[in-house]
């Protein structure tokens, strides 16, 4: 973060000082809620959770190195006292943005999301210094953090933003003003807490409405291939750019196709010139992603050339997305556990289909969650889709929704032997150690709370030790 002393932070958070023996003493290191994470100069968050009170490490962070404590309550080291830690959080990051200048890149979408914004950042940095969201830390905690630790060399700030409701994302602009907005997709992801795609669509739109006008340097990056997301373009004062596959997108992509090994290639074509692309991420749904990082580039001066060259060196920042181990054996692990929601899974699993040409492929798949009433349709579709797609086994792990996969899988005519259920991700493990062959191919996919990313590691693990060449 910029250097600020504690008493200019207590002014912009509405704070009160408490045991600082020194008010104009600065925070010169990150701002952090992890005491783990605490390094001198730092200034430590305490937040409540339901196992964990952080104003507990008050005393251990101090003797870390940490300048101060943003608490709550008093807790006997120098602190700033606040009503509410998070509002607190949030009105410091957004003086901070305001101080720098920086051009804030914000993005949202159903899918894709960290993805995308991985993309965008490993183009960019190669324009200027560019600070970004870490994971999917892009909620009311993870988003202002990020954006405290920009500094006076950040020219780029990329920030991912979700939402669980309408309104979130108008807050998350609040804090964090953005000058280039990019929605990608309006989908399925959470429809069981939005209540349906134009609700969806909605909270995703606040975005494009949080933008300057075009006269003030306003973009709104929307995609011309979603009838939901491109009517948003009536909702914004800002410059409007379509990406996609539609002739009438200002980047596009034209003779898509896929190597032998399942990765994306295309000819980039926008308003400044084209040039081919050949990515290292596996799977046709990151064209789109290529595209949309494409289109905030070209917006933020970068040429076609100089992009395509981005695009085809970028590979993947954050974990358990679509993560390939190549094992000794021949064994190929695809692990894309971190979450799953019905596009997601399409789009995997359709990855898989092209990774495992001429290959045996296995789909280690469980439940999607949030999806409400359409958690059964969502889920027989998933398992349908499976069986037409030919992969050779799929495994649905888990409770009744792995239930309703296979269900969708033997309702698609998946009879025999091509699909089973087992109970929990120890089971899996056990299934496939025992049956897995050199040249095998395997997704393992599931949201979050499964925790189907054990599943992966464990069969990646067991590759490094021999254990099918040896069988």
């Amino acid at each position: 973060m910029i250097a600020l002393s504690l008493a200019e932070i207590a002014a912009v958070v509405g704070g009160q000082t408490h045991d600082i023996p020194d008010p104009s003493a600065q925070v010169t290191g990150p701002v952090v809620r992890d005491s783990r994470e605490v390094v001198p100069g730092s200034l430590f968050a305490a937040f409540v959770g339901e196992r964990v009170d952080g104003h507990d490490y008050a005393t251990a962070v101090t003797e870390a190195g940490a300048v101060a404590v943003l608490a709550s309550r008093p807790v006997g080291v120098p602190a700033i006292v606040v009503d509410d830690v998070q509002t607190a959080l949030g009105a410091l990051a957004r003086h901070v943005v305001h101080r720098l200048g920086t051009t804030l890149v914000a993005l949202t979408g159903s899918a894709g999301k960290t993805s995308t914004k991985d993309l965008i950042a490993q183009v960019l940095k190669r324009k200027a210094p560019t600070v970004f969201t870490p994971g999917s830390l892009n909620n009311e905690i993870g988003l202002p953090l990020t954006a405290l630790s920009a500094t006076e060399e950040t020219r780029f700030l990329v920030l991912e933003m979700g939402a669980r409701g309408i309104g979130h994302i108008r807050y998350l602009t609040g804090l964090t003003p953005p000058k280039v907005g990019l929605v990608l997709n309006v989908g399925t992801a959470h429809i069981g807490e939005f209540g349906g795609r134009e609700q969806i669509a909605q909270a995703k739109g606040e975005l494009v409405e949080a933008l300057p006008a075009a006269e003030d340097g306003g973009a709104a990056i929307l995609n011309a291939d979603d009838p939901l997301v491109r009517a948003m373009a009536s909702r914004t004062k800002a410059k409007v750019v379509l990406f996609g596959e539609s002739a009438e997108a200002d980047v596009r992509a034209e003779n898509v196709r896929l190597t032998d090994s399942g990765q994306p290639a295309f000819r980039l074509h926008t308003p400044s010139g084209a040039s081919d692309v050949t990515m290292r991420l596996y799977g046709e749904h990151h064209v789109s992603n290529a595209l949309a990082a494409a289109a905030v580039a070209h917006e933020l001066g970068m040429s076609a050339a100089e992009i395509a060259t981005a695009l085809s060196e970028a590979g993947t920042l954050s974990r358990w997305r679509m993560e390939v181990t190549e094992r000794p054996d021949g064994v190929t692990i695809v692990n894309d556990a971190y979450n799953a929601n019905p596009e997601s899974m399409r789009a995997a699993l359709r990855a898989l289909a092209a990774m495992g040409k001429g290959r045996r492929t296995w789909a280690v798949l469980g439940k999607m969650a949030e999806l409400g009433d359409e958690a059964l349709a969502e889920h027989d579709a998933v398992g349908r889709l499976a069986v037409r797609l030919n992969v050779s086994k799929l495994v649905a792990v888990g409770g009744i929704e792995a239930s309703w996969l296979q269900l969708g899988a033997y309702n698609e005519g998946s009879w025999g032997e091509e699909s089973v259920h087992v109970s929990d991700a120890q089971a899996a493990i056990d299934l496939l150690r025992s049956e897995l062959r050199p040249g095998d191919v395997v997704l393992v996919k599931a949201s979050r709370s499964v925790g189907l990313e054990s599943v992966a590691q464990t069969l990646a693990e067991a590759g490094a030790e021999g254990e099918v060449a040896a069988r």
